[in-house]
């Protein structure tokens, strides 16, 4: 048996290049069942300055991009690519922009009952499909209650400040060692892969780890 290999991953639920990056690392999972990948979720706000409760996302989207039209041009390579990953991100239903440190707390937790990238997952769905705000409470419980956690006990977490100052901290970590962006790999502790990479050439990293010849 091959020794594992970590594969830390620095993303936020709120980032569509993360969801598609997650497709895409996915869809080459599939293909080698065998990887030897062991997956960690990292936090990275992709607006830490937003404020607690979100806002609105007209508002979110004039104050980056300068208005609707400006951010459809920009938003167009990530519907295109999302696309061709088979996914769907359902822009047009999304009313609030949040801010995604309880989600990150979530994703934590989630961690410690082995049930990480399922949180991951469902936050991505609730987010880019169901366009539902991942910065409420309620909303959170419920998706905790869906990947088989406890709800109530998430909620009561949530309401605290349980977790808080250690996910900022995470998040700061990752800004120090350079990571200036997210999706951000890191394969075994040394290799950096930045970006939403396709499934071909994490097949080749596979393949390269493993000493399997494809052809």
């Amino acid at each position: 048996m091959r020794d594992p290999i970590k594969l830390d991953i620095m993303s936020d639920p709120i980032c569509p290049w993360c969801y598609i990056g997650k497709a895409h690392l996915d869809k080459a999972l599939a293909e080698r069942p065998d990887h030897p990948f062991v997956i960690e979720w990292h936090p990275f706000q992709l607006n830490p300055d937003m404020p607690a409760g979100g806002m609105g996302r007209r508002a979110y989207l004039e104050g980056k991009f300068g208005g609707k039209e400006a951010a459809v041009r920009a938003y167009a390579p990530v519907v295109e690519h999302a696309e061709k990953a088979g996914l769907n991100i359902n822009f047009e239903a999304m009313q609030r922009t949040p801010n995604t440190l309880n989600a990150h707390r979530l994703i934590h937790w989630s961690g410690i009952e082995g049930r990480q990238t399922a949180a991951v997952s469902a936050l991505f769905k609730a987010y880019f499909v169901d366009a539902r705000d991942i910065g409420d409470v309620e909303v959170l419980a419920d998706i905790a209650d869906s990947i088989e956690m406890d709800a109530a006990v998430v909620a009561k977490l949530l309401q605290s400040d349980e977790d808080a100052q250690a996910i900022r901290d995470r998040d700061a970590h990752s800004r120090e060692m350079g990571i200036n962006s997210v999706p951000t790999f890191i394969v075994g502790n040394q290799h950096a892969v930045p970006g939403a990479q396709p499934p071909a050439l994490w097949l080749k990293v596979i393949d390269e780890l493993t000493g399997v010849d494809p052809s």
